[in-house]
């Protein structure tokens, strides 16, 4: 206070002598020094830790400059502002004539202030080129306006499980952090005559990955702290996402790579290396894209909006490779039945060129065997019980289309459940291997339906979400 007081007290000494403080400061301390070199007596009886009045009105305006940054991973925000807070002291008069007198900022210790306390306040530094931005003024009609540029940091508490649909809502409150609402109140008033700001306010600026909206709210707001209850003057930021980036960066690429899997579909499947490089690469484009976005997003509690989109994606091409895997077993086994098949009609040959299997030696000799001549050639035919023989080897030959199983003793109605399901597993595995691509043919069918009732519900749900946020409000 002494190395403030020197310069006032050698100024307004008479004849700019020198003088004792000890004896001189109660003179002295009570006059102000304005931009005019002129001195303002303040009153005898002025105190400046007393408020001018109960229930004073302290009005709050606030001029975004500019938004520096947001820094997502440390949940900040950066702004340029011009901060103007004002309130009536009626212990202050203007000299006469004067409609008002700037104050050097340095003798704003010697009048009451309000204890102004910005709840997310992280830092705050004055502006200053050669000097600092800053200016305390007194008008005539008893208005003391404090007028600072500064750059503050709001810390601001952010939610990224709708990454990149998400709305971060910030509220910054303005308030005593000594007195209560019996004795100092907070009010927003943007438009004021000793603002002394030109042009319309901008409430909206567009960064690369935002837009940010600054929006007043006029509605009384209370803070509870400490000893009562503490009026705040509450300034609402919105950040809302660019969303077109990452819908060309994300979102569009991981669906082509979605379609490109349905190709595979309409491929030959005994063309192994083709297929399973298309599908291969597919996955592997997919789960790279996936760890990048992980990597260079912000972290939050849950999944993500845009990683449960990418896990989908790499799920459909899963699927489609698990698909080929399926319709190369099929094949393979369809192989087998076909070898067997082979067999089968060979024994089935054979049996209808040897005699009775019931018959002995003696009744083999004996029995007839008829036949006609073709040519030269004799004929045989086989005799009823023959015929009986070649129409069981008949039934067990085995058709594509309807394939059968061996034997298996029907001893209960367990085994009798247990040969159905395994016929119908046999089934469904021929069916999947049938040269004519069945499997595929339904598979192109129903993957992209799936994926397109998929894409609807993602985008709805998020949506709504998403709108449901923006008009939610986040206290910091």
């Amino acid at each position: 206070m002494w190395q403030l007081l020197m310069p006032l007290l050698a100024l307004v000494a008479p004849g700019g002598g020198s003088f004792s403080p000890n004896r001189e400061l109660l003179e002295c301390a009570s006059q102000i020094l304005y931009m005019d070199q002129y001195a303002y007596q303040l009153p005898t009886n002025y105190s400046r830790n007393i408020p001018p009045g109960k229930n004073t009105t302290v009005y709050i305006g606030i001029n975004v400059n500019r938004v520096s940054g947001v820094d997502e991973n440390r949940e900040e925000i950066t702004l340029d502002v011009f901060l103007q807070v004002s309130w009536e002291e009626i212990r202050l008069n203007v000299p006469p004539g004067r409609p008002f007198i700037d104050l050097p900022w340095e003798f704003r210790q010697l009048i009451w202030t309000p204890d102004l306390y910005i709840w997310q306040l992280q830092t705050m530094r004055i502006l200053s080129v050669l000097q600092e931005m800053a200016s305390l003024r007194l008008y005539a009609n008893r208005t003391v306006s404090v007028s600072i540029g500064a750059t503050i940091t709001i810390k601001c508490e952010m939610d990224f499980v709708l990454y990149p649909l998400d709305v971060q809502n910030c509220a910054i409150d303005f308030s005593s952090y000594k007195y209560t609402t019996e004795d100092v109140r907070f009010e927003w008033r943007e438009v004021a005559p000793w603002f002394g700001i030109a042009g319309e306010q901008r409430h909206e600026f567009r960064l690369p990955k935002y837009v940010v909206t600054f929006v007043t709210d006029k509605s009384n707001h209370i803070r509870n702290f400490g000893e009562g209850e503490h009026s705040a003057a509450r300034l609402q930021i919105k950040l809302s996402r660019e969303l077109r980036g990452y819908l060309l960066e994300s979102y569009l690429p991981s669906s082509l790579f979605v379609i490109i899997s349905w190709g595979s579909f309409c491929v030959i499947p005994e063309i192994v290396p083709g297929r399973m490089v298309l599908l291969v690469t597919t996955l592997l484009s997919l789960v790279t894209m996936f760890d990048t976005v992980s990597t260079n997003s912000p972290d939050a509690l849950e999944l993500k909006c845009i990683e449960v989109w990418l896990i989908s994606c790499t799920l459909f091409v899963f699927l489609a490779l698990l698909e080929y895997f399926v319709v190369l077993f099929g094949i393979r086994y369809d192989k087998s039945w076909s070898r067997r098949r082979q067999d089968l009609r060979r024994a089935a040959s054979a049996a209808q060129l040897a005699p009775p299997l019931h018959m002995n030696h003696s009744q083999r000799l004996s029995t007839p065997v008829t036949g006609t001549p073709q040519g030269g050639v004799f004929s045989p035919q086989l005799s009823v019980e023959d015929e009986g023989l070649k129409q069981q080897f008949s039934h067990q030959t085995i058709q594509r289309d309807s394939p059968i199983l061996e034997a298996i003793p029907q001893s209960g109605s367990a085994n009798g459940v247990w040969a159905r399901i395994c016929t119908s597993a046999e089934k469904g595995v021929m069916f999947c291997g049938a040269q004519h691509g069945a499997l595929d043919r339904y598979a192109l069918i129903v993957f992209p339906l799936c994926f397109i009732l998929f894409t609807v519900i993602y985008w709805t749900t998020y949506l709504s979400e998403a709108h449901r946020a923006m008009h939610s409000t986040r206290y910091g």
